[in-house]
């Protein structure tokens, strides 16, 4: 048995499981110094959305909510970091225990709600690490660190049914927030806030999406790359259409896919998972229907947009069963979680012709 999966059995899996992610960002953000020198990632450059990802491989939304060690985990081997999901107002999310582990199916179950520092407090963050870097020289191409995506999503007390108050705050945090983002994603996937899925529906997301690019524009002086994150649980006609809508609104990707609500084919014990009740289901149960929705994409839109996959990606030659699915680049969470602080490097250098695993 390798160090993190003993630790990770008979200590972490013994620990709730919010404290215990909390701790281990603790010891990621500690050793940066060391995983940052000893970092020797393979190359396999990405050109998508205008942008020059060092390699395929990238943390999904969720890991790092509040922007405070985006670095510390490019030194672990991603190649590109998405925060938050940041919301317009700042928020304490759901009421804990809200972090669950499944390990017999190697998923995690969460009902997190949002909890961020808020647009505000993230964008000053960014802000200051933005001036920390230029100030060391490290704004130039060759030395320029991950790429950073921003995921910003519909604070809880915004009435969902309220068109103009739902595009008012996601634009609150696009303008304080794109112009420290390399890429920006809208998300109204997650099944954690309620009514938030419905703003999926063709017919609201095309004028959110419209309203979000504007203010983009507005506050930056290059175009910063616009993405959807969309559910597993959409079913193929609303996969299809939201993939004719970003086509049609001259998006840049879209991210496949967010946690899902269902609970079919978990081998856990259906008392597990009964007690740990309502959230959004992450890890190796996702990964069918995140690739099938994957080639859905890739069919509809052709080449026109940028597809980054995730959803139960645990192995080199799942990533890379992605890419050649017509992913560009794809995103990992709970795999991180399973893998521990070493499978970043290992996923990196197996997609760069390395080895498999």
């Amino acid at each position: 048995m390798k160090l993190y999966d003993a630790l990770f059995d008979r200590v972490l899996t013994r620990t709730d499981a919010e404290q215990a992610h909390h701790a281990a960002f603790r010891a990621i953000r500690a050793a940066r110094p060391v995983t940052g020198r000893a970092l020797r990632t393979g190359r396999r450059p990405v050109h998508a959305m205008g942008l020059t990802f060092p390699h395929p491989l990238g943390l999904a939304a969720g890991f790092d909510k509040n922007a405070v060690g985006i670095d510390a985990l490019a030194a672990l081997g991603f190649g590109h970091v998405e925060i938050g999901t940041v919301t317009g107002l700042p928020q304490p999310g759901n009421p804990t225990p809200r972090l669950f582990r499944l390990p017999a199916d190697h998923a995690i179950v969460n009902r997190m709600g949002f909890n961020n520092d808020g647009a505000v407090a993230v964008a000053a963050r960014l802000a200051a690490r933005q001036a920390a870097r230029l100030a060391r020289g490290l704004h130039e191409p060759s030395r320029r660190g991950p790429i950073v995506g921003v995921n910003i999503g519909k604070s809880k007390v915004v009435p969902d049914g309220d068109q103009a108050a739902v595009q008012a705050d996601y634009e609150k945090s696009a303008g304080l927030l794109a112009p420290y983002a390399d890429y920006l994603v809208v998300n109204v996937s997650s099944p954690n806030t309620p009514g938030l899925r419905s703003l999926q529906a063709v017919d609201r997301l095309g004028p959110l999406l419209e309203a979000v690019r504007r203010r983009a524009d507005a506050v930056t002086q290059a175009r910063v790359p616009l993405l959807v994150k969309i559910a597993p649980d959409l079913d193929d006609a609303d996969v299809l259409a939201v993939a004719e809508l970003a086509t049609g609104l001259g998006l840049d990707g879209l991210i496949a896919t967010n946690t899902t609500i269902s609970r079919a084919g978990l081998v856990s014990e259906p008392a597990v998972v009964e007690g740990i009740g309502a959230g959004g289901l992450s890890g190796r149960p996702l990964a069918d229907r995140s690739m099938e929705v994957l080639r859905l994409l890739r069919k509809a839109v052709g080449d026109d947009l940028t597809l980054v996959s995730v959803g139960g990606i645990s192995t080199v030659d799942e990533a890379r069963a992605r890419l050649e699915a017509g992913a560009a680049l794809v995103q990992a969470y709970t795999g991180f979680v399973y893998g521990g602080p070493l499978w970043p490097r290992r996923i990196a250098r197996g997609l760069a012709g390395g080895f498999a695993g």
